[in-house]
């Protein structure tokens, strides 16, 4: 089945009725989930905090906001992801990030490591390897502190036993956790990774922890390229690659509807830009696109970022999104209450149980 993903991105607004209203519109399309950007780099508000205000105003839509790994602490990142899953009641996902310029590091008092004479001042203060790399340790060790704590499916009252308590005693290149975390294992098991594996850099983290890969690519060619590596890193680190979906990113344009399309547009497919691949043109013209796109294996599903958000967002619902489900190839309802049920994914088996011989 075709999974359908939205940006509710909107720099300029500081209150919670916009997001609530982008979000509520992509539940009434059935989208699996929304996105909403956070970065270091420019003044806003924060994502994950934003997405919890999302949550009383919907019911089943998954809510994924981007929390970055660089400089933030890790025991806190999954604390406050499995925080956001358990107010969502299993909705929540995460989207990691990474942050690689100078300026931002100054953010937190961390000089250029030119400055401690561990770089040359003209080089990038923190190469992309190194940092996708300490995104993979984060996001693995999310995942163990997150089975820190064994299920309680009764949800009682009584305190964890040391049984079911288990330090994960981890250390990683730039940082190090004992554990256990404090927040109970959350109701997806583990929330739903997604990663942007657009840059080479960030694609063997992705094949390794992500269950959603983002790729911005123009071509069926270019995305099934990325998509086929991708499963067969995964293959590579022993996990299924059946368990990874693999959405094509697109920034949308449907202003001036399916007249405006331009060559390598509308049926032809996306431009680039600067923003990252663009489609301008119309509704129809775009349902046309999604269709073939994944009927060709290329991808398992798109990430839509509206150019407007609140006129782009309602013509992908009530024009791309209800041709698609027209044709029977996006629900018409939700099968299931929790992100990974929409992506159809298994909730992960709590490894230390399992390693300990408990079912």
């Amino acid at each position: 089945m075709l999974h359908l993903a939205a940006a509710v991105d909107q720099p300029s607004a500081y209150d919670a009725a916009s997001y609530v209203g982008l979000a509520r519109l992509a539940e009434s399309g059935g989208f699996d989930f929304v996105t909403l950007h956070d970065t270091f780099a420019r003044p806003g508000l924060d994502a994950l905090a934003v997405l919890s205000r999302v949550v009383p105003a919907t019911r089943r839509i998954g809510l994924v906001p981007t929390v970055t790994t660089t400089h933030t602490e890790p025991f806190h990142v999954q604390a406050a992801v499995a925080t956001l899953d358990w107010l969502s009641q299993g909705r929540a996902g995460w989207r990691l990030d990474v942050s690689g310029t100078a300026s931002e590091a100054r953010l937190f008092g961390r000089p250029h490591p030119a400055a401690l004479g561990l770089a040359d001042a003209g080089e990038p203060p923190y190469p992309a390897d190194a940092l996708w790399q300490e995104a993979g340790e984060v996001a693995d060790v999310a995942a163990k502190l997150w089975d820190s704590r064994e299920d309680n499916p009764g949800k009682k009252k009584v305190p964890a036993d040391r049984d079911t308590l288990h330090p994960v005693d981890f250390r990683g290149t730039t940082f190090s956790v004992k554990g256990p975390s404090p927040v109970p294992r959350p109701p997806q098991g583990h929330p739903v990774r997604v990663v942007d594996a657009t840059d080479a850099a960030a694609r063997r983290t992705a094949a390794r922890y992500a269950d959603v890969a983002l790729v911005h690519a123009v071509s069926t060619a270019q995305t099934a390229a990325v998509r086929d590596q991708l499963r067969a890193q995964a293959a590579g680190f022993g996990r299924d690659p059946d368990e990874l979906r693999v959405f094509a990113g697109l920034l949308v344009d449907l202003g001036d509807g399916e007249h405006a399309a331009e060559p390598g547009h509308g049926g032809g497919g996306p431009r680039q830009s600067a923003r990252g691949p663009l489609y301008r043109g119309g509704p129809v013209d775009l349902a046309e696109l999604i269709a073939t796109w994944h009927a060709e294996g290329a991808v398992d599903g798109f990430h839509l970022t509206p150019a407007e958000p609140f006129r782009d967002l309602e013509r992908l619902v009530n024009g791309t999104a209800a041709l698609l489900q027209h044709r029977g190839l996006f629900r018409t309802f939700y099968p299931g209450g929790t992100l990974r049920e929409h992506l159809g994914l298994a909730r992960p088996a709590n490894q230390y149980a399992v390693a300990g011989g408990v079912a």
